[in-house]
């Protein structure tokens, strides 16, 4: 179980970080706030962790990345991103939801326009059914409806005197009919009798004496004669007294209804007019309000503000983040050049201090070049004195920028470097060092070493004895 102490009070970890060495590992570096590589070259030194300088350049670049906030950079680039990513989703959600708005719209729109063309049908029908209320009122109201009254009584006479002269002359002409049968009649019988007197028979021309049966023919047109003859007269008779009720039949006269029940509903039927003409005018649309209702309620307004503003968000962080992960961008060169300064700076401070003569610097492309007296050097190049120089004095600079760009350290931790492979007067000036940092910059230092000759240059000893497999701890150390 891990378990951090600050000021002899437990703080609360994840409890994820239990058991696994990769949670806790990154449990402990969000704590210190740096990274087990920077721990190792910035807080706690010693001769079996690989140098920095001995370090491929990728891993060399990444540490200095991290110094000098390159590496916020990167996280700061990785946030936007996913930023970036978010603002697209925004947009693209937004585009979604104005296309359903349109495409509700453009469905509301359909439906308006169809309850228009039903207002305009309706309104054309009222219009129509006005106008001819209005043409029924005004013929109805130029009817003088005593004098149409009066019409339609000496129409109901003329139709009788009509009727009467109408059936007069059928009859005259039936009996004028009758009238031209009885002549043909009597000028047959009268052809047979002159004929019979005359001693000829009309039939066959011959003489009527040889035939006997003639003369009982003659017998019967003479009666034949004298009937039809009768009845021409009584015909003729009667034409005549027909005649004399002949009358003279005046003009129709002329109404404006087609029968006197019409005319005598004449006020009642403009009354029922007017009404329906009123009732008419008072009918409101039944299409106005609900074509309002879904003008300004149903149909959503579409306004493109948001996508607007999220592009104009989108572009300002897509700017953001060509400026912190193009290699050329002016952050970057500015973050280095400040930086790399003061490292540069601080490095030389300390290389004077120690008394390695030899020139480091690091190059804008964080790349390190080491010279001595205008010779290229790598650092397999130097003893093991100057590499442990050269190792003190990068970790106190990169110490001093990372206090410089985030907090203080109070703790450094320096396992054999000192006593390991340098001279008198390199130990010398490297506790030198060390001695004004505790005293100046009050930091707390463990220095882990075999000679004994340093026990009286410190103020504070911890002897560790370690036998039979067992570590004891005792601070009464024999000055010597």
């Amino acid at each position: 179980m891990l378990k951090f102490y600050i000021n002899n009070s437990e703080q609360e970890t994840d409890d994820n970080a239990q058991g696994d060495s990769r949670e806790t590992q990154k449990a402990i570096e969000e704590l210190l706030g740096m990274s087990h590589d920077m721990f190792k070259h910035v807080l706690a030194l010693n001769t079996y962790s690989e140098p920095f300088l001995s370090m491929r350049t990728n891993d060399q670049r990444a540490i200095i990345e991290q110094l000098l906030g390159i590496t916020i950079l990167s996280e700061k680039a990785e946030n936007l991103k996913e930023m970036v990513r978010v603002t697209k989703n925004k947009i693209q959600e937004e585009e979604f939801r104005i296309k359903a708005v349109e495409d509700a719209n453009g469905k509301i729109v359909e439906q308006v326009d169809a309850l228009k063309r039903r207002q305009r049908m309706w309104q054309e029908k009222k219009d129509q059914d006005i106008a001819n209320f209005k043409t029924a009122i005004n013929d109805l109201s130029h009817v003088d409806i005593d004098e149409e009254l009066r019409a339609h009584t000496e129409l109901a006479d003329w139709n009788t005197l009509n009727n009467a002269q109408v059936q007069l002359q059928k009859d005259v002409a039936a009996l004028q009919a009758q009238e031209g049968r009885a002549e043909r009649d009597v000028k047959k019988a009268n052809k047979a009798l002159v004929g019979w007197q005359d001693g000829v028979c009309h039939s066959c021309n011959q003489s009527i004496e040889h035939l006997d049966s003639h003369k009982k023919e003659i017998e019967k047109a003479e009666k034949e004669y004298d009937e039809t003859n009768s009845f021409l007269a009584e015909l003729q008779a009667a034409i005549t007294e027909l005649r004399t009720q002949e009358e003279t039949v005046p003009s129709k006269p002329r109404t404006f209804y087609d029968n006197a029940a019409d005319a005598h509903n004449h006020r009642s039927s403009l009354s029922t007019l007017e009404s329906q003409l009123q009732s008419k005018q008072d009918e409101s649309d039944p299409y106005t309000d609900q074509i309002a209702d879904m003008e300004t309620t149903a149909v959503q307004e579409v306004t493109w503000d948001t996508i607007n503003e999220l592009t104009r968000v989108q572009n300002h962080q897509e700017f953001l983040l060509k400026l912190l992960t193009n290699k050329d961008s002016f952050i970057r060169k500015r973050i280095i050049d400040q930086n790399l300064a003061y490292l540069n700076t601080r490095l030389e401070g300390y290389l004077g201090a120690v008394g390695l003569p030899h020139t480091v610097v690091f190059q804008n492309d964080l790349t390190v070049e080491i010279q001595e007296l205008g010779r290229d050097l790598d650092f397999d190049n130097l003893s093991r004195g100057e590499r442990n120089r050269l190792i003190l004095s990068l970790s106190w600079a990169f110490r001093d920028v990372w206090e410089s760009l985030y907090q203080p350290i109070n703790l450094l931790f320096i396992d054999e470097l000192v006593d390991s492979g340098m001279d008198s007067a390199g130990v010398e000036n490297a506790m030198g060092v060390l001695k004004r940092m505790s005293r100046e910059r009050n930091k707390s230092i463990w220095l882990v070493s075999h000679k004994d000759e340093l026990v009286g240059r410190v103020n504070n000893v911890l002897k560790v004895i370690k036998e039979n497999g067992f570590t004891s701890y005792d601070t009464d150390v024999e000055l010597v």
